[in-house]
């Protein structure tokens, strides 16, 4: 298969997904798996695929695949490490999703998402004050709310240290 028949199936498949069709882009991106095993953005594509099925554990080998090596665009590379990392907390694999995350961090750290989920997977370690420290910390940095936006100098500086008293 000639690489432009690979993006118009490609393609097709991320169409059939977004409209709720998860189940015939899954079966679509198994058989470009296949003629393409190496390839990180359909490994990407697939790993949703099964997400969206509630087919985790078998999306966790598309998703490492996908994030190995290079090759995905900067927006993909990131959607493929949040759902690595929300999909090993959601497996209960704590310390994989914590690394990961980490890690996606840190290589991305303007995504809020990425940092919600971390503290999330902070959360399920018992790492309770982390977890809530990067909550506070992401809610005074990104929230429109007035009353947020009217404290959010006191949230950051409490949130540094939950324990302060005078």
């Amino acid at each position: 298969m000639e690489e432009s028949g690979r993006d118009e199936l490609l393609a097709a498949a991320v169409r059939m997904r977004e409209r709720g069709d998860a189940g015939e882009a899954r079966s679509l991106l198994l058989e470009l798996v296949e003629r393409y095993p190496d390839d990180p953005e359909v490994a990407y594509q697939t790993a949703w695929a099964h997400d969206v099925l509630g087919r985790e554990a078998e999306a966790v080998p598309f998703y490492e695949r996908a994030v190995r090596g290079g090759g995905l665009s900067t927006e993909d590379r990131c959607g493929a490490l949040l759902g690595l990392g929300s999909t090993y907390r959601v497996l209960g694999r704590y310390p994989e999703a914590v690394a990961t995350l980490r890690r996606a961090v840190a290589e991305f750290p303007d995504d809020g998402a990425l940092r919600a989920f971390l503290a999330m997977a902070l959360y399920n370690t018992g790492r309770h004050e982390d977890a809530l420290r990067l909550t506070l910390t992401l809610l005074a940095a990104t929230s429109e709310d007035p009353g947020v936006r009217r404290y959010r100098r006191a949230i950051e500086e409490y949130a540094r240290d939950l324990d302060a008293t005078v």
